[in-house]
């Protein structure tokens, strides 16, 4: 509030020490109403203090209103704090992974995962070139033609991931009789 204060000082200061040019029986708004008047300092420094004033006239806000909307956007930049760090705090990690998908024009994700990115990551030119992608949400993206290969990132936020194919078990040793 001082600088404002200290703005309207200098600024008043200046324009009475610039009213020495305006003739008595003219007010300064009328002469620098005039057009040959506009590129005159006074005609600059009113026009300056005239939008302060009518900024100054438009602000409705009291000091106690301005200090209680302060003070709620304090309460809830600290609430936004404290969930940051409860929610760094805890345990869940993010898994993901990438599926390469070949010759389809629809991309999905496993289910538990939630699709992040879909790319087309191959293409010819005889095969029809780069292709549009004309739908993408949560679950699945697709494209306006069939591509050649795109590549489907999903994610999800967890304690473990889910397994996205059962493991294979692996193949029994097998000895083979050389021939002699």
């Amino acid at each position: 509030m001082t600088r404002f204060a200290f703005i309207a000082a200098a600024g008043a200061a200046l324009l009475a020490s610039a009213c020495q040019g305006v003739p008595r029986e003219m007010s300064v708004a009328e002469y620098c109403a005039d057009a040959g008047n506009t590129d005159r300092e006074i005609c600059k420094v009113w026009v300056d203090v005239d939008g302060q004033k009518q900024a100054l006239a438009q602000t409705n806000l009291s000091l106690s209103d301005a200090r209680v909307r302060a003070d709620e956007a304090l309460r809830e930049a600290t609430a936004a704090r404290m969930e940051a760090k409860a929610a760094a705090e805890r345990e869940d990690k993010i898994y993901c992974e990438t599926r390469t998908l070949q010759r389809t024009d629809t991309g999905s994700c496993s289910p538990g995962y939630t699709l992040v990115s879909c790319t087309q990551s191959r293409f010819t030119y005889r095969a029809g070139g780069p292709s549009i992608m004309r739908a993408i949400d949560d679950q699945q993206c697709r494209f306006h033609a069939r591509v050649l290969e795109m590549k489907v990132r999903c994610c999800m936020a967890g304690a473990a991931p889910l397994p996205t194919e059962t493991p294979a078990a692996p193949a029994a040793p097998t000895t083979a009789s050389l021939p002699s």
